[in-house]
């Protein structure tokens, strides 16, 4: 099963997620695709790790999504992936310009084989004024691009705004 849960930052989505992932009653593991490169970002970190389960398995993967999840999935596994668009960033900002499109399509592609469930979560930020920025108007596009192939590979997408989650598909 895969399950796509967007909102805007500070919406609940990673509490949603996590909480999803342990009543799931599999072994946990924890994808972090943030890479701790300021004293914020660090905050962040280790206020996600505080409130993680200590059972939990942690991988930090910023680039290599697909083989991180390719070579984790399990059908006794519930693997949680926070966040995308900490991802599209890393993959936005490599030096390899190539990099975004391999890495984006190779995650579409090993989607549709994972066995165990797979919980996505990611921010969504089309739902603002247009940027201004080249590059800002790129990462939005790019991320609403990924958002809607994901959603159509997802068997359960969820929006959550103030703490509560909105059903947008499945059940």
């Amino acid at each position: 099963m895969i399950e796509l849960i967007l909102g805007g930052a500070r919406s609940g989505k990673s509490r949603l997620a996590e909480q999803l992932a342990q009543d799931a009653g599999l072994a946990v593991t924890y994808i972090a695709t943030s890479q701790p490169l300021d004293d914020e970002m660090r905050l962040r970190i280790a206020h996600h790790r505080a409130r993680r389960p200590a059972d939990w398995q942690l991988i930090e993967e910023p680039l290599a999504l697909a083989r991180v999840l390719g070579e984790q999935a399990a059908a006794d596994r519930c693997l949680l992936v926070d966040c995308l668009t900490l991802w599209l960033t890393n993959l936005l900002l490599h030096e390899d310009a190539q990099c975004l499109e391999r890495e984006r399509q190779a995650l579409l592609d090993v989607l549709d084989d994972l066995p165990g469930r797979i919980i996505l979560v990611s921010n969504e930020t089309g739902l603002g004024v247009v940027p201004m920025g080249e590059l800002s108007r790129r990462y939005v596009d790019e991320a609403g691009w990924l958002h809607q192939a994901l959603a159509s590979r997802s068997d359960r997408v969820q929006f959550c705004v103030a703490g509560l989650p909105l059903l947008l598909k499945g059940a």
